[in-house]
């Protein structure tokens, strides 16, 4: 049997639209692939976006807490110091009735303070308990004494008025006391007014 080529281009034609439709097919899902990577892509890029953000506001928070706590501790320094300190310029003013109240005792001759003169004898225990008592007073609110004879000199603590050549002392420490000084709760509050041995 011959074919006719009128049969052989019908076949051909026939064959031709399915190739088409199946073409078409797969152009479309190719566009579709690229639409939803080029999707992907985007939503990946607005998620690496807010990832990046979110850190950064994180890490603001943070930061914002921890000054926070920061201005808390200051804060609560303060008001710590304050409450110990607060007295501090009170105590001063009380510093010089403990040195007149030591001067006092000091002046009175202890040969006169005798039996035969109560008054006198009687002032001057009553001088020499106010000042016990003050001293009491002084060390329940953290004022303590500096008479520091023989210790070593600190320019935190004492105040140098003079510096003296004096035997059997070794050059540095403390040789006399001119005036006491005090400290409030570890800070020297007033500082002792001394003389310091130096190097013949």
């Amino acid at each position: 049997l011959r074919t006719s080529p009128r049969l052989l281009c019908a076949a051909t034609q026939q064959k031709n639209p399915g190739q088409n439709l199946e073409e078409d097919q797969s152009q479309s899902q190719n566009e579709q692939k690229a639409e939803t990577s080029s999707a992907e892509k985007l939503l990946a890029e607005e998620k690496a976006k807010l990832e990046e953000q979110l850190k950064e506001v994180t890490d603001k928070y943070k930061r914002a807490l921890a000054d926070a706590e920061n201005v808390r501790q200051r804060s609560q320094k303060l008001v710590e110091e304050a409450k110990l300190y607060g007295i501090q310029s009170f105590c001063k003013d009380l510093l010089e009735v403990a040195d007149i109240l030591e001067k006092a005792t000091e002046s009175v001759p202890k040969e006169e303070i005798k039996d035969d003169n109560p008054h006198l004898k009687s002032l001057y225990e009553g001088l020499v308990m106010t000042e016990v008592q003050i001293q009491k007073v002084f060390k329940k609110h953290g004022l303590l004494r500096l008479d520091p004879v023989g210790a070593k000199f600190d320019p935190y603590e004492h105040e140098a008025l003079f510096h003296t050549p004096m035997e059997g002392k070794e050059p540095g420490t403390i040789a006399l006391v001119s005036k006491i000084g005090y400290k409030l709760h570890g800070r020297t509050l007033r500082p002792a007014l001394v003389g310091v041995v130096k190097d013949p």
